[in-house]
């Protein structure tokens, strides 16, 4: 089964790092990823950028450049970006603002609305969180006024489920990624999104990690090959991630 990897990340340390919350990375390159799929159908991905990487882009465009055209960044941008440089990561095949609002090193929520419209009306791109669910009942008033948006690692915790659920319904993707990150059993919550929209899973292998408790295997390939069926997989594995990040 083909594979569009809609979140892992590349950490390059000869671009400047910031320690976040007393942590900082371990290298992962371009190479250390290409090594760790090679047994992988991966056909294009989402590089997504991490609090540790703060307002940088310049890893990012490295990256994208040598990895290609089936590539799209996910930056953290600021308010402040001037258009010239926007335009520069616009033609640069980034597509989305990533807002992290669990671990900071993107920009402030109280701007989260101004830049998201601004960056989707100016380009059509679209938002990705990195929130708790448990966060998501207080941050509705907030997220009804993003025009295009996606929720991070399943939503993180059991508690907000109900929340995630009614992003489901309201069209927002959920990516099915981070799974040793999770509280739940993500395969029962999966089947559950796949339920009320078939359109919002995107996997993602999460590599190299970070921080999680149980680092990407090829057993969470194995755990949505054993309970969706092949068209199932289909959606989840490359086509609702190549939709989503498809430049017009």
């Amino acid at each position: 089964m083909k594979i569009f990897d809609s979140h892992f990340h590349i950490i390059n340390p000869k671009f400047q790092l910031v320690e976040n919350n007393g942590y900082l990375p371990p290298e992962f390159t371009v190479d250390n990823y290409r090594k760790d799929i090679k047994d992988l159908k991966i056909i294009g991905g989402a590089i997504v950028s991490g609090s540790f990487q703060m307002f940088d882009q310049e890893y990012l465009l490295e990256a994208l450049n040598i990895l290609g055209e089936n590539y799209f960044g996910v930056a953290n941008i600021p308010i402040s970006l001037s258009s010239d440089k926007l335009n520069l990561l616009n033609k640069s095949n980034i597509c989305a603002v990533r807002f992290n609002l669990k671990r900071g090193g993107s920009e402030s929520l109280e701007n989260l609305v101004e830049l998201s419209n601004k960056l989707y009306d100016t380009y059509g791109w679209h938002t990705e969180l990195y929130v708790d669910s448990n966060d998501l009942k207080e941050l509705k008033p907030i997220l009804e006024q993003i025009p295009k948006f996606s929720i991070d690692h399943l939503g993180l915790s059991k508690n907000g489920l109900m929340e995630l659920y009614y992003w489901t319904e309201k069209g927002v993707k959920i990516k099915a990624t981070g799974f040793g990150r999770l509280d739940f059993d993500p395969i029962s919550v999966m089947k559950k999104i796949h339920s009320i929209n078939p359109n919002a899973l995107m996997f993602g292998t999460d590599l190299p990690s970070t921080r999680a408790k149980v680092p990407f295997t090829v057993k969470d390939l194995k755990l949505i090959k054993d309970n969706f069926s092949e068209n199932e997989q289909k959606r989840i594995f490359y086509e609702n991630a190549t939709e989503w990040y498809r430049k017009d």
